[in-house]
């Protein structure tokens, strides 16, 4: 008993510490424009909701959501669908709704039922033969394709990437066999080299194929190492004293800082020294989610664990080297430290549902 409190520790406390930190930068963030004067009072209820889910988890029916998965998967495609139409554009995207005081992002709530949905499909799937595996990956392509399709429209890059990422924990997770991964490695491989080469060599047919507009939203991912965005937040990194306690001065404008670039914003409120702490806490939670993983192996909730934590993880490493200039600017938020509502409220879930499910076993 004394020995799982202290994992618990191991768990809370640097969580606590990212939401801490967290409130600071948004504090800080008013000072770096007047769009981000409320972003600290909608943080903190955004963090109270998500706490509450924690602590009020046993009264959560868990076996509920898995079982209506198909249902609540339903649900949130015909939010994307009215997205398109009802939703309000923010940064050229049309991917939220707008409630007034606050704004819903459906793409965000997706991910979340994307892993409860999988999770049913893969537990209820008997794997006896080959027919059986194809019949599963299929299902798995039908149910991540057409999401990704309506997020693609708002456009949504990042969302899309986590439906994968998500699918493809999931389904590696699963009984399968391991030769489906090899093929479709090679063949992304191939499709990559293949859209490179025509990238590099027929750009007039490229546009052709995908249009002006996709040309340019991939030419910018590929051009990621050049702009104001990058350039404020490597220098932000780069100048910042090791201890910094700095709230109310603007030391350098960062583009998007409560979003985005939270990891470089934080440089700028607490110096080098506060992106340590932000490493060591997202270490403490990771070996905590990991060893979880190991003792959840054998479980039906095995495969949503395993969702959740490779697209955690991912997260993590895409938006942290995004900050420093090591990987594409993707839109993508750091879990638990950057500002946003659906992000924040949705990864809240995740703990929520593997907490009470870690406890009842």
């Amino acid at each position: 008993m004394k020995a799982k409190k202290i994992k618990n520790t191991i768990f809370y406390i640097p969580l606590l510490i990212i939401l801490t930190i967290s409130l600071f930068i948004m504090y800080h963030a008013r000072v770096i424009s007047p769009l981000y004067t409320k972003h600290l009072l909608k943080q903190s209820i955004f963090f109270i909701i998500g706490i509450t889910l924690i602590l009020f988890k046993n009264k959560i029916k868990i076996k509920w959501l898995f079982d209506y998965s198909h249902i609540l998967y339903l649900i949130n495609i015909l939010l994307l669908i009215a997205v398109l139409f009802l939703g309000s554009t923010t940064k050229g995207a049309k991917a939220w709704f707008n409630l007034g005081i606050f704004s819903f992002q459906p793409s965000e709530l997706m991910k979340l039922i994307l892993c409860l949905y999988l999770t049913k499909i893969t537990n209820e799937q008997i794997f006896r033969s080959w027919k059986d595996q194809i019949k599963y990956l299929l299902k798995v392509i039908i149910i991540i394709t057409i999401p990704s399709i309506l997020v693609f429209l708002e456009p949504d890059t990042g969302a899309i990437v986590f439906y994968f990422i998500i699918a493809i924990a999931i389904t590696f997770a699963s009984p399968i066999s391991k030769k489906w991964f090899i093929a479709l490695t090679c063949f992304i491989i191939s499709m990559l080299i293949s859209f490179f080469y025509i990238y590099t060599h027929h750009q007039d047919f490229l546009i052709k194929i995908i249009g002006t507009s996709f040309f340019y939203r991939v030419e910018r991912l590929l051009n990621f190492q050049k702009g104001l965005q990058i350039d404020n937040a490597l220098t932000a990194i780069g100048s910042a004293p090791f201890l910094l306690f700095n709230l109310d001065n603007t030391r350098i404008y960062i583009p998007e800082a409560p979003t985005d670039f939270a990891f470089a914003l934080t440089t700028n409120t607490f110096g080098i020294l506060g992106n340590l702490i932000l490493l060591i806490c997202y270490f403490f939670i990771d070996v905590y989610l990991l060893n979880l993983w190991k003792r959840k192996r054998k479980t039906k909730e095995h495969y949503f664990i395993s969702g959740f934590i490779f697209m955690f993880f991912i997260n993590q490493f895409q938006n942290i080297l995004m900050n420093i200039g090591l990987l594409p600017i993707m839109g993508i938020p750091l879990p638990f430290l950057s500002y946003g509502g659906s992000s924040t409220i949705v990864y809240f879930c995740f703990l929520t549902i593997i907490l009470k499910e870690t406890k009842q076993n």
